[in-house]
């Protein structure tokens, strides 16, 4: 609170962090840095509810906001993008894989022989199971970037071949490991790795997805309507300037773009905050969970297997799909698909 008493917002400027398991400044700066862009992203949000607005008038001066707004949103995940390559300033790779990565690694990111998580009074709940798909904390658990994706409809894309658009079902989801029904069975199936994270958010949060995974007036939609319009209008075609169709679609491009451009950067961190000090973690060992930042051997030699985000995905492998077919979601001049 201030000096009268009234709470004070918190911004990119007065954040911390509290509670650590390591008490290193490398694990808040890791934290921070997510808190930053989320706190970022609250504009990006503000943009998406007036182009939904626009998008509810359509007339050409909407047309022309939500060009603008298109090229704001652009310009703040860009800024995203810079503030995630930031982290590089506080937070040491060997010392984020090491020491911070271990503590919250989730029980479907462990290796086949590797250490496991003990949940203690399992035993006393007959209602619940040993969690096999227990995902540790993961960016795919924040809202932001789903958002992103199903707004600009580049979810369709970028993850058909990992994950559907969020449903109605999905405001529903549970993480493995949740009350099973009479019969045994697990109320929420093993689903694939972004719809699993929702499963893991605020429910407010997954029913905000649901909505604009839902809305009536897709924003992708109205940029193919406008571009497949007619030709500029006569004070255009005197100055020799484009449509007001063909001007949404270019900041429409110009923001997949952006966001594709922000997928590179996650994985220049993937490479040097994971797969980096990974290549250079002798097989057999793993990290440490003490302070001291020293790996305990393992008594049996296991082989390297694909790297797990803390999530339990594939890491290179998923990652670098959705980077690639974001770009999918790009449109030509006529409206079409580049």
């Amino acid at each position: 609170m201030d000096v009268y008493g009234n709470d004070i917002l918190p911004s990119p400027s007065n954040i911390s962090a509290h509670t650590l398991f390591t008490k290193t400044s490398d694990e808040a700066e890791f934290y921070l840095s997510s808190a930053r862009m989320e706190l970022k992203g609250v504009e990006a949000l503000e943009l998406m509810r007036s182009m939904m607005d626009e998008m509810f008038v359509g007339d050409d001066i909407a047309t022309r906001r939500i060009t603008e707004y298109l090229h704001e949103l652009a310009e703040i995940i860009k800024e995203l993008g810079e503030m995630l390559m930031k982290v590089k300033e506080g937070c040491k790779p060997e010392v984020f894989y090491h020491e911070t990565r271990p503590w919250f690694r989730g029980e479907d990111s462990s290796s086949e022989g590797g250490e496991k998580w003990v949940f203690e009074g399992l035993e006393m709940h007959e209602s619940l199971s040993r969690p096999t798909e227990l995902s540790g904390a993961s960016a795919g658990q924040s809202a932001l970037v789903h958002a992103l994706d199903v707004f600009l409809g580049v979810d369709q894309f970028s993850h058909s071949a990992a994950s559907p658009s969020p449903s109605a079902s999905s405001t529903d989801a549970r993480p493995s490991g949740a009350p099973r029904s009479q019969n045994g069975s697990a109320k929420q199936p093993r689903s694939t790795f972004l719809k699993r994270m929702q499963g893991y958010m605020p429910r407010h949060h997954r029913a905000f997805l649901n909505h604009l995974a839902n809305t009536p007036r897709p924003l992708r939609d109205f940029v193919l309507t406008k571009s497949q319009e007619g030709g500029a209008s006569g004070e255009e075609q005197k100055s020799g300037g484009d449509s007001d169709g063909q001007k949404v679609l270019e900041a429409y491009n110009g923001a997949v773009q952006a966001l594709k451009v922000f997928r590179d950067k996650h994985m220049i961190i993937v490479a040097l905050y994971i797969i980096g000090p990974a290549r250079r973690t002798p097989a057999g060992s793993v990290p440490s969970t003490g302070s001291s930042g020293t790996r305990a051997s393992k008594e049996k030699e296991a082989k390297r297997e694909p790297l797990k985000g803390t999530g339990g995905t594939d890491l290179v492998k998923f990652l670098k799909s959705v980077r690639d077919q974001t770009k999918d979601a790009l449109l030509s001049d006529e409206g079409s698909r580049v």
